[in-house]
């Protein structure tokens, strides 16, 4: 029988589920799913952290020194990226936490090594820090591609069994020996160089001391000056005080009786003022009124002629309007007429037809003939020469008037191209 079965797992562990339902196993990191037995398959994956710690004993440095480090690592599988806890999955599901440990042992005793041989045994004592991040580096790719994460590296121990270490001890014990007598001989020779800075600092100080009481003095002595100058000019300000009083005084009196004097100027101009005002206002009563009225009585008449001539051409303006306007109706009826009879003719020409073109031309031929003959009336003299069968006279001339009447069907045919003559037989 198929049974459902409710599985969790804690936030430090990841259970695979695979079987039916599933195209790829279903990892879940702290958190539960239902699955069912003889139809699926699920196993778990400790994510806790492992500390490692790494042995590398007799390997050679660089410079051919045969070294014993000791390293420390914490390593744990990758949860982070779903790709990097398939391969995870992959690689280390169903084996025991103990062949889990070997294999990253193994993996990281093997980047130790390899950076162990590419420095020195002085750059792996004193800069352990640099050792620590190039093996970090190397490690952390392949650890990677296992589906590990490599959460931190650091060196724990490095020792030798040839005393090299100690005799590099020993040389950098000298070294600070060495700087530690040096360090005291400068010490000395600073102590004698600020003995001798400050002696003369004191002799500095003396004499400065020396300069600030003669400068006190010239002090004391040129303000005693100006306090004796300032007294003294007080004293002849005080002398003089009497005697500018006096000619102030003097000089007030003499203001005074100026200002009396324009006052009483003042008053003789004011008094003439009011006589030219009196005057002027008797001229303005006698005079200038008058003129004043007579101007404006002549200023009125002008103002009323000059409208009086505006209203006149105004209304002249006006009647030309007026006639123009109905010269201008009485052409637009008399063209209205002219075109009623125009078309009213054309309506007859066209209604009685070739009746009315030889009605219009039988009246129309005596005046042609009567212009042409009014032309021959109008000659002073004619002069006429017979060829010896030719008529003479007047019966020629009234022949010649008919020929020149006879010609107007052809002239009128070459202009217009109606046929004159054959529209008279016709009708």
């Amino acid at each position: 029988m198929v049974f459902p079965v409710f599985l969790t797992c804690g936030p430090n562990e990841v259970l695979v589920v695979s079987g039916v339902g599933y195209d790829k196993p279903e990892m879940i990191v702290g958190g539960r799913i239902i699955a069912f037995t003889c139809f699926q398959r699920w196993r778990r994956l400790s994510l806790n952290v492992m500390t490692i710690t790494i042995t590398s004993p007799g390997v050679y440095s660089m410079k051919g020194v045969p070294l014993q480090v000791t390293g420390v690592a914490q390593v744990k599988i990758s949860s982070n990226v779903p790709e990097v806890l398939e391969l995870a999955c992959e690689n280390f599901l169903g084996k025991k936490q103990s062949e889990l440990e070997c294999l990253i042992t193994d993996t990281l005793e093997g980047h130790q090594r390899g950076i162990i041989g590419t420095m020195t045994v002085e750059d792996i004592f004193k800069d352990r820090k640099l050792f620590n991040t190039r093996v970090f580096d190397s490690a952390s790719k392949d650890l990677c591609t296992l589906g590990l994460q490599l959460l931190s590296y650091t060196i724990k121990n490095v020792s030798d069994d040839n005393g090299y270490l100690e005799a590099l001890g020993m040389s950098r014990t000298a070294q600070v020996q060495r700087d530690a007598r040096i360090g005291e001989a400068e010490a000395n020779k600073d102590s004698s160089i600020k003995k001798a800075v400050a002696d003369e600092e004191l002799t500095a100080a003396k004499y400065a001391n020396e300069t600030l009481k003669a400068k006190a003095n010239r002090d004391y002595e040129t303000q005693k000056a100006g306090y004796d100058r300032e007294v003294l000019t007080k004293k002849a300000e005080a002398d003089l005080a009497y005697t500018l009083q006096e000619c102030i005084t003097r000089q007030k009196i003499k203001e005074e009786e100026m200002e009396t004097q324009v006052v009483e100027r003042k008053a003789r101009i004011e008094l003439e003022e009011q006589e030219i005002q009196r005057r002027r206002k008797h001229l303005e009563a006698s005079v200038k009124q008058p003129a004043s009225a007579e101007k404006y009585r002549l200023e009125i008449m002008a103002a009323a002629e000059r409208q009086k001539s505006i209203l006149e051409a105004e209304a002249e303006a006006e009647a030309m309007k007026l006639k123009g306007e109905a010269e201008a109706f009485a052409i637009e009826k008399k063209a209205v007429a002219d075109a009623a009879q125009l078309n009213s003719k054309a309506e007859a020409y066209n209604e009685f037809g070739k009746a009315a073109i030889l009605d219009m031309y039988l009246n129309t031929l005596p005046k042609m003939v009567s212009n042409i003959s009014s032309a021959l009336a109008q000659t002073h003299s004619v002069k006429m020469v017979s060829t010896g069968d030719s008529q003479l006279g007047a019966h020629k001339m009234t022949k010649e008037v008919m020929e020149i009447t006879a010609s107007v069907p052809t002239m009128i045919k070459d202009m217009t191209g109606v046929d004159l003559t054959e529209t008279l037989r016709s009708a």
